[in-house]
């Protein structure tokens, strides 16, 4: 039997909070994704809202979390289908969800709208529009617990803003996990958790963490260069005096 990947994780997260997960390639970090979907064989119990997860079915367990993978999974077929496979929603409530992830312009001006079909996998939408589609799609389905799978590591600076934007107003009431290729997205969450060849290193809010010169989530701002680093600390500061403001 190979040795496990992630090593003795012990944490808890509470409900709505946005968590950044990060580390150096290989840590370990999409090994917790895979967990929580039971892809892969867990010893131990991972447990959503004191529920374990390995009681559940797995359609049970998959269709109530909701994934953003870092490429964008379209079906081929129609718009329509890939928002809502299902089809349980009304057209109001697919147009509302183009709108809120700045789609529903582009979307009317396509030959048949919503029902505007898809190509190989979704070729006839830029990289970007495809990361919104599946952004769109995860508002539909209005699950507690949203997980982005670096997914914001192959678009452009526009789409990422505009993701970071969609989760601060469309996922305030979810509970976020983002595994992140780019340490911007994650500075201003309400914890980071380092993930180190497997162990959780560090957890906390980004600027306590930040105050340890010695620490991984430290080295890994610095590594980023000078510029880079003082603008993260910057946002890591300018989010954590928002949080004290806010329970006080």
């Amino acid at each position: 039997q190979s040795e496990p990947v992630l090593k003795g994780l012990n944490f808890s997260i509470n409900s709505m909070e946005k968590i950044g997960i990060v580390g150096r390639t290989g840590a370990g970090k999409s090994s917790i994704i895979q967990a929580i979907f039971r892809l892969a064989l867990n010893e131990g119990a991972i447990t959503i809202d004191g529920v374990d997860i390995g009681v559940l079915g797995l359609h049970d367990l998959r269709s109530r979390v909701s994934i953003i993978p870092q490429d964008p999974v379209l079906f081929s077929g129609t718009l329509r289908y890939n928002l809502d496979p299902l089809e349980e929603k009304a057209d109001a409530e697919l147009w509302r969800a183009l709108e809120d992830v700045k789609l529903k312009d582009y979307v009317s001006t396509l030959e048949g709208g919503l029902n505007c079909r898809l190509h190989d996998g979704g070729s006839n939408f830029s990289m970007g529009q495809r990361q919104l589609v599946c952004m769109a799609r995860a508002i539909l389905r209005h699950n507690k617990l949203l997980i982005m799978d670096e997914a914001t590591a192959n678009v452009d600076p526009e789409t990422d803003m505009l993701i970071q934007e969609t989760i601060h107003t469309n996922f305030e009431h979810c509970t976020v996990l983002t595994i992140a290729h780019r340490l911007n997205t994650v500075m201003d969450n309400d914890k980071v958790m380092v993930i180190d060849a497997g162990h959780l290193v560090e957890f906390g809010h980004p600027y306590d963490l930040l105050r340890d010169t010695n620490g991984f989530l430290y080295k890994l701002v610095q590594n980023t260069g000078r510029l880079s680093a003082e603008i993260l600390h910057r946002v890591a500061e300018k989010s954590y005096i928002k949080r004290v403001g806010k329970s006080e």
